[in-house]
């Protein structure tokens, strides 16, 4: 039964579901209220249940209040009679008090703790993971992951705070004041007063907490970024000797850190001492209040008794409540630090409703496309990057072009934009006569495969990176591709710690537990499995030894039949038999034929075919230099 009871709570929020409007908005208040608005129902029933236990808990210094009156006016054979009603409600308040803690627990920690953190985090991961390639390249990973889960558990933290414990601070206090007023007006002044003094306390410190909390999570996500580049580049690190260097830059961000949690502390000292200065006055103030009324006449034993603990709680709980509006401010400061990455605008958007790509022949045509990457720079950068000018080219339907050119040319940026990683700054790129910034960004990537030339493996099983992308393969496909990609036989001679062997090895942190022509094979199966009807190579089978190049190389011939096909290599002599070739310079196209063509006029291309010589592409230049 309480199985059940337990199920229902736990089910109350899916952690993976998205709101209507899957873009996290900007601003403290409206990020906030972004996510509070899908839960609404369960903080508002938290909300009612703190209240009723505050309320349950001010009403029992009453009854003892009521009860020393009793005692002060009942003889002992008639307390029980005189009393009956006083008693009951008693042994019902007892009774209802547990039933209301279990049930707030319920709300709160099963209905609303697991579900609502990673809510969060679900909805910041899926509006990051959107982000264009130049956010990831302008960041730590490990700081941005860091900043998704920081932010969903401080964001919850500081939402259940106010919920649970702030707002039923503030119903006690409230509940108290009218049991208080109903002994004496007069002492309420005393409470009243030390209210407003702990108010500017809270007010005077809580905002500053915030801003050197925000301060601190954005030094804490600094240094997690500084460990996790250190740890993700070891083999760096050792191969140059860098461990003194990475030692000074780990300790440089430890040592500031440091620096802003004393910071963080001495506003707490401060506001600690207040605390306890107008503490210490409210009791000394109430203490002689009700002396000097019960001299008087003008409350009862009773009523003195029913005063006294209920301040010594007000006391306690002012304590508390600081505590709570600490760590509330805290959270504050990490989730308006974390704002600042997770609800940064998409940069890269598909138009509304956009449509599915459908390719059919192949075709590719840049139309006057101009692409530089200054509008990525931040502010304070001036640096201006002219990639690619006033770009026309057209690729027929199955056709195989080379692009060649010196390093910083745009060859791979042009391919980049083919891929929609970044948005061009005019002009238009057709595929099937499709634009495709008017297409689903996901269809249009569907549609094409591409190999590269620095190979990044996902920290998972062989087999997992294989399929990845191409849904619905089978185990016979998949061993087809990597035979075809001379990658099968060293596959199943793999293994690892956790009891994987063959295709279920784990491959390591960007696949670093392969050497780099096995990386590159596996991604070369990885495109054979996808078998896309646009191909991009870039620099495909750079990380392969002379023997096994030659081999993939009969493959990937196979593998181009019948699709249109975009190649990028320094050494021409893998790409001389390419229908066409495609020399660049600085963003435009200088030549344009065949390798024999090419060779007739005697350009550019000619140049840097007979300076090769079989070797690679600007080898001899950097020799000069």
């Amino acid at each position: 039964m309480l199985n059940r009871v337990f199920d229902y709570f736990e089910n109350l929020i899916n952690p993976v579901t998205l709101a209507s409007d899957p873009i996290p908005p900007q601003g403290l208040k409206a990020f906030y209220l972004y996510f509070l608005r899908q839960i609404w129902p369960i903080v508002s029933i938290a909300c009612v249940l703190a209240a009723l236990s505050a309320f349950t808990d001010a009403i029992i210094p009453v009854f003892i209040g009521w009860t020393v009156d009793l005692f002060n006016t009942s003889s002992p054979d008639r307390v029980w009679q005189d009393g009956k009603w006083m008693f009951i409600g008693i042994i019902i308040l007892l009774t209802f008090r547990p039933f209301l803690a279990f049930v707030s627990m319920l709300v709160s920690h099963h209905g609303q703790f697991p579900g609502f953190t990673n809510l969060i985090r679900w909805q910041s991961h899926h509006h990051v993971s959107r982000q264009s390639l130049h956010f990831f390249q302008s960041d730590f990973a490990g700081r941005i992951a860091n900043k998704v889960m920081q932010t969903g558990n401080a964001l919850r933290a500081s939402v259940m705070s106010v919920q649970d414990s702030i707002w039923y601070v503030a119903a006690f206090i409230l509940s108290a004041l009218v049991f208080i007023a109903s002994a004496s007006f007069y002492l309420t002044i005393p409470v009243l007063v030390w209210l407003g003094a702990y108010s500017l306390v809270l007010f005077y410190f809580l905002p500053r907490i915030r801003i050197q909390a925000a301060i601190m999570s954005e030094v804490h996500s600094m240094l997690t970024g500084r460990l996790v580049d250190s740890y993700t580049n070891i083999q760096t690190v050792k191969l140059f000797a860098g461990g003194a260097f990475e030692d000074e830059y780990v300790a440089s961000g430890i040592k500031q850190h440091t620096r802003e949690i004393q910071n963080l502390f001495r506003y707490f000292t401060y506001m600690w001492f207040f605390l306890h200065v107008i503490n210490g006055a409210l009791m000394l103030g109430v203490g002689t209040l009700v002396i000097v009324l019960w001299q008087k006449s003008m409350i009862t034993i009773g009523e003195a008794a029913m005063v006294l603990p209920l301040i010594v709680q007000l006391r306690n709980m002012a304590a508390w409540v600081m505590e709570i509006a600490n760590g509330v401010f805290e959270n504050m400061g990490t989730v308006e630090e974390g704002m600042e990455t997770i609800a940064k605008p998409l940069t890269v958007i598909d138009v509304p409703d956009a449509p599915t790509l459908t390719v059919t022949k192949g075709k590719i045509e840049f139309k006057s496309v101009n692409f530089d990457y200054t509008p990525l720079q931040r502010d304070d950068e001036t640096k201006s990057l002219p990639v690619i000018k006033d770009f026309n080219l057209t690729i027929k339907p199955g056709q195989k072009i080379g692009l060649v050119g010196r390093s910083g040319t745009g060859k791979s940026t042009l391919v980049n934009l083919i891929l929609r990683l970044y948005d061009i700054n005019s002009g238009r790129i057709l595929i099937d006569d499709q634009d495709i910034a008017d297409v689903a960004q996901e269809s249009l990537r569907r549609q094409i495969g591409m190999v590269t030339q620095d190979t990044s493996l996902l920290h998972r099983s062989i087999k997992d990176n294989l399929i990845y992308g191409t849904k619905g393969a089978s185990d016979e496909d998949m061993i087809r591709a990597a035979k075809q990609a001379e990658a099968h036989d060293f596959i199943e001679t793999l293994f690892d710690d956790k009891g994987g062997v063959g295709y279920d090895t784990l491959v390591g942190d960007r696949g670093v537990k392969l050497s780099g022509g096995q990386r590159q094979r596996v991604a070369i199966a990885r495109v054979l499995l996808k078998n896309a009807p646009i191909l991009i190579l870039d620099e495909a089978t750079s990380a392969l030894d002379s023997e096994v190049e030659q081999v993939i190389q009969r493959q990937l011939q196979n593998m181009m039949q019948g699709k249109t096909v975009i190649a990028i290599a320094h050494r021409l002599s893998t790409i001389a038999e390419m229908d066409r070739l495609i020399v660049m310079q600085d963003g435009q196209i200088i030549e344009d034929g065949s390798h024999r063509d090419l060779i007739g006029q005697n350009g550019t291309y000619a140049s840097l075919w007979a300076r090769q010589s079989g070797g690679f592409l600007g080898v001899e230049e950097e020799v000069s230099k």
